[in-house]
């Protein structure tokens, strides 16, 4: 995380170069500015920044400032261990249904390339500044993961709240040496609730406290035409591409053109 710290430390003129649509064909590529994004479309922006690691092709600009000239070299080096521990995890989760790895294996095939939507976000929150927060604005709005899986690195700060099955937010404490998985959207519609997708947020930290947090997150997404459906041969949810979903929940949280 010392070397993405580094990177949103830097002055916003510096970064706008590196911003998310400034990627002709890759749309989630690169830097996120605070309350850009609206993970909960109903709140005002998120108090946060991100950097989005959604292309590993060798002719895509990255940040090489002083004090970051790294920075692509640790990002797609951790994007890929990323993927292999998704792929492991999605092996167990299978066996754990009775069936065979390759039910989820086969459809995250493309992880890394341009036919498929998974990426890698650094994240970082800066101080809150009480006087400058809108009503009802959060670090993180309340909201689920769109894909199959998400790994989750924090800061030992922590500040992650997961909303439990009896409706209340319970915290997800940082603990050295651990991974937190989400489950999230696509994996629930797959397996029919039996995985359940986790909503979750980020809230604002306690009056005075000027601290800023980080993370990493993994977003595991199927391949972009893999049609999701039931792998219980219900009907619970119609089927879905997987790549028409990602950009409909990405029309919701950074807005529709």
């Amino acid at each position: 995380m010392c070397i993405s710290k580094k990177f949103f430390l830097q002055p916003n003129e510096v970064k706008l170069p590196f911003s998310r649509n400034s990627f002709t064909n890759y749309p989630n590529h690169g830097w996120v500015s605070s309350e850009t994004e609206r993970l909960n479309p109903l709140r005002p922006g998120d108090l946060k920044e991100a950097f989005n690691t959604a292309s590993l092709r060798p002719d895509i600009k990255w940040p090489t400032a002083a004090g970051v000239a790294e920075f692509r070299e640790i990002q797609t080096s951790f994007f890929l261990r990323c993927k292999e521990l998704s792929l492991r995890v999605l092996r167990v989760m299978a066996q754990s249904l009775g069936r065979d790895p390759d039910v989820f294996l086969s459809a995250h095939r493309y992880i890394g390339s341009d036919e498929n939507g998974s990426t890698l976000r650094s994240l970082y929150y800066p101080p809150v500044r009480g006087e400058s927060v809108k009503e009802g604005q959060l670090r993180c709005g309340e909201h689920s993961d769109y894909g199959s899986i998400t790994l989750v690195f924090q800061s030992r700060e922590g500040g992650l709240q997961v909303l439990s099955r009896s409706g209340e937010y319970i915290s997800a404490p940082s603990i050295p040496g651990t991974v937190l998985i989400n489950i999230a959207d696509l994996m629930q519609r797959w397996t029919s609730d039996t995985f359940v997708s986790a909503v979750h947020r980020v809230p604002l930290p306690q009056a005075g406290d000027m601290s800023t947090r980080q993370s990493l997150a993994f977003f595991a997404q199927p391949d972009d035409e893999f049609l999701v459906t039931c792998c219980d041969g219900s009907n619970k949810y119609p089927p879905v591409k997987a790549g028409d979903y990602l950009i409909e929940r990405f029309n919701d949280s950074y807005g529709r053109k």
